[in-house]
């Protein structure tokens, strides 16, 4: 497959000290915990201007938090993970591995960063807005086109930049958390590479209303 040789390419690139590409953040955050920052903030912002737009109030995240290996927090009897980020609706909180997504952040570029962190507010939009799915992939292919459509608007209103390439790496970090088999019925699945690639393009190129 093409796009998993480019992928291994991107990662042998990163292992060997290749400059990475510039930070899509428009004032040239050149650390991880800028872009993790940024990319917060932005994706809060954007989503606020939407609900403000259908008339309703959107509420902040109470937490956002950062954890190593399995010192992250619950969310009820569910124990935090390694190499794992995810929404919280008890707490409605977002927590994340920080050592994992650094390491994608170093590997893979910032793009990684920007998909992360719009995928898990996208789930706390998902609470907000009370939206039911029987199964959990299509909660998790939902959040990839939200992820894809708040991305898109950033770019467009100026408050992000995308450089040539950065869609590739993009669509690279989906590739890598794609699910290996198409089944639909396992409570984790996600979706396979091709499905979360297809629906965070359909965010990207339509906008979140696309979702």
């Amino acid at each position: 497959m093409i796009r998993a040789l480019a992928l291994v390419l991107v990662l042998l690139a990163g292992a060997c000290g290749v400059t990475r590409p510039p930070s899509m953040d428009l004032e040239g955050a050149d650390s991880f915990e800028e872009d993790v920052r940024t990319a917060r903030t932005l994706s809060e912002a954007f989503w606020k201007q939407q609900f403000e737009q259908l008339g309703r109030t959107y509420r902040p995240l109470t937490a956002f938090i950062p954890y190593s290996g399995r010192s992250g927090p619950a969310c009820g009897n569910e124990p935090a993970v390694p190499n794992n980020a995810f929404y919280c609706p008890l707490g409605h909180f977002v927590a994340y591995d920080q050592d994992w997504m650094e390491a994608l952040w170093t590997e893979m570029g910032d793009g990684s960063v920007y998909v992360i962190i719009p995928h898990e507010i996208g789930h706390a939009v998902q609470a907000q807005l009370q939206t039911g799915f029987q199964l959990n992939v299509q909660a998790e292919l939902q959040a990839d086109c939200y992820a894809g459509g708040a991305l898109s608007a950033l770019v467009n209103s100026g408050a992000l930049r995308a450089e040539e390439g950065d869609e590739d790496e993009l669509l690279y970090s989906l590739e890598a958390a794609g699910d290996p088999t198409d089944d639909w019925l396992d409570p984790s699945a996600h979706g396979t590479a091709a499905q979360r690639q297809a629906s965070f393009a359909r965010g990207y190129q339509n906008g979140v209303s696309a979702c």
